[in-house]
């Protein structure tokens, strides 16, 4: 189950800390996102250390649809009704900088960097696509709507960006992240304001980034809370349409689309971590239907975190950490939004001001429905009798039948058969029942 990123890319391999270390910034938490802040820091000359538990790209990051785009579903409609105009442009000029830095970057580095147009499509909802385009024209952003796309299927409207991107992401990583300071397989086992101690070593710094995907510290800033977490799923095609461009639906459960080095990639089947839902069976009836001569060649699985809002969370990680910071709750659009997070938290950390700042503040208003939702998940699943439980926060963990994997519906930790951690916010192995 690799990825077609796995497979094309061969990552550097780092050092664990096998020492103890002084540095100005220490971020933990090697995916994109802790990549790029890495780099960021690195051309502005301060000194920083990055620690990764496992390998570089090794998590969510290796199972990206790699599109590089701030067009991030209908998002900009929501964001002027809840927050404003002024926000909802902090938002889409966040993402477009992120994308534009993208394409710097990517002018040198061999990753199959390719400018395409992105498309929020709707089967049956005219009405919410023309509300979207009204907002961009708001923002003063060129956004076309569109009848006629390249999908195997007729469509009630279409938002389209132009000259968006998509790329390998691991080729990437792999350029970027060589000569960068980064220890591997080096977990943080104790961490407090300014301290970090891992197995063999220690590193303390005057600010600290966390990059886990998933935040770890529980005392701080509710993001057991504020999040939870999403399957998805993809299957990657051979003999299947080239459909120029990247498509995502618009409705929850709907499918996205896009080619990479001949092959068509279908994502879908989604649900929330330890829930039940289409995955895999439902991408493979659709592709049976409408690509019949098609043969799968890769299938895989990813994990998002979602927040409160559909806006991530990056900057202090609570009111009462002024040296800790954060990125997360990407909501699947994890590559611009850990290119926007770096620019935001190198700036906070250096001490200057980022214009954009403001929308990403993860102390921002929690009062939403979603909370209710995750408040119901945790006290359901904490009360359920199950010997197997998430040694995170102790919600009873469910089995993952077509993964094979035991999950956390509370906050999307997993465990392989054999009780291995497969992805946080849980920091170690699931006790064996009794």
């Amino acid at each position: 189950m690799l990825s077609v990123w796995s497979e094309s890319s061969r990552l550097p391999a780092f050092e664990s800390l096998r020492q103890n270390i002084k540095t100005d910034v220490l971020i933990i938490g090697g995916g994109m996102a802790g990549i790029l802040c890495a780099c960021a820091l690195a051309r502005r000359g301060v000194d920083y250390v990055l620690l990764e538990s496992n390998t570089v790209c090794g998590g969510v990051t290796k199972n990206t649809t790699a599109k590089i785009t701030s067009q991030h579903g209908l998002i900009y409609d929501k964001l002027i009704k809840e927050y404003g105009a002024e926000k909802a442009l902090m938002y889409l000029r966040a993402n477009q900088e992120a994308l534009g830095k993208f394409r710097e970057l990517c002018a040198s580095i061999d990753c199959d960097f390719e400018e395409k147009d992105a498309y929020v499509y709707s089967l049956d909802d005219r009405g919410k696509i023309e509300k979207e385009i009204t907002a961009l024209k708001r923002l003063n952003f060129s956004a076309d709507f569109v009848k006629e796309t390249a999908l195997p299927f007729a469509v009630a409207g279409a938002v389209r960006f132009k000259n968006q991107a998509q790329f390998n992401p691991l080729k990437f990583a792999s350029e970027i992240s060589k000569g960068l300071r980064i220890f591997e397989h080096s977990t943080v086992r104790e961490l407090t304001e300014h301290t970090a101690v891992t197995g063999e070593g220690k590193v303390t710094a005057d600010k600290i980034i966390v990059a886990t995907h998933f935040p770890v510290i529980n005392k701080h800033g509710l993001y057991f809370l504020k999040m939870y977490q999403h399957r998805s799923y993809v299957v990657a095609l051979e003999n299947a349409a080239d459909v120029n461009g990247m498509y995502v639906d618009e409705a929850e459960k709907g499918m996205s689309f896009r080619n990479y080095d001949g092959l068509l990639l279908i994502g879908g089947g989604d649900h929330r971590t330890g829930k039940s839902g289409g995955n895999w069976r439902e991408l493979r009836e659709y592709a049976a239907r409408h690509y019949p001569g098609a043969k799968e060649k890769y299938y895989w699985a990813t994990q998002d975190c979602m927040t409160l809002d559909g806006v991530p969370y990056i900057g202090r990680y609570s009111k009462n950490t002024p040296d800790f910071y954060v990125a997360t709750g990407f909501n699947k659009w994890g590559m611009t939004s850990s290119m926007a997070a770096a620019a935001i938290l190198c700036d906070m950390v250096t001490g200057r001001k980022n214009e954009h700042a403001a929308v990403f503040n993860p102390g921002r208003g929690m009062l939403t429905p979603q909370l209710a939702v995750n408040g119901f998940e945790a006290v359901t699943n904490l009360l359920t009798v199950s010997k197997r439980r998430c040694p995170h926060l102790g919600c009873a963990l469910k089995w993952n039948a077509t993964e094979r994997s035991w999950d956390c519906p509370c906050h999307g930790s997993r465990f392989d058969e054999t009780g291995r951690l497969l992805d946080n916010p849980a920091t170690g192995n699931m006790k064996k029942p009794d």
